[in-house]
């Protein structure tokens, strides 16, 4: 006795549905992923430059610091992350104690992390997050006069 083929029309469009969800969802999920860890990054980048052209165009060095503080913070909300999410580190060479002198480098290096997207509440704190860097130097310059 011989079984009756069954008919298979209809079951390719179910077959690519479920291809296209399984392929899609994840590819989806990684593009959010970049383009976070990419905002992240630009803001970095631009509060560092933003953080040691303000220091550098300070009129004293106590001002100096406050002023590339908020000039990195602004630069943060500008891309729509947490200002207080970042690390700013100011240096200064040759001599760390007098940054606003003729022939010196200011260092701004900022550090942050971008957070994964869609990532559940129920891990608390410990949300896997990616670590994005910038640093940026402005010279104050050999011909100009030296600040307080």
């Amino acid at each position: 006795m011989r079984r009756p083929r069954r008919d298979e029309g209809g079951t390719a469009i179910v077959e690519f549905v479920w291809l296209a969800i399984l392929l899609l969802v994840p590819l989806l999920y990684i593009v959010l992923a970049v383009f976070a860890t990419q905002r992240a990054a630009y803001a970095a980048s631009a509060a560092a430059r933003s953080a040691s052209r303000a220091f550098v165009t300070s009129p004293d060095q106590q001002t100096a610091y406050a002023r590339a503080e908020a000039a990195a913070r602004l630069a943060f909300g500008d891309q729509g992350i947490d200002a207080a999410d970042f690390r700013l580190v100011i240096s200064c060479r040759p001599d760390p104690d007098r940054c606003l002198t003729p022939g010196s480098v200011v260092a701004a290096d900022v550090r942050s992390a971008a957070d994964l997207p869609l990532m559940p509440s129920a891990l608390g704190d410990n949300t896997p997050r990616i670590s994005v860097e910038a640093v940026h130097r402005s010279p104050y310059g050999t011909f100009r006069e030296a600040r307080p």
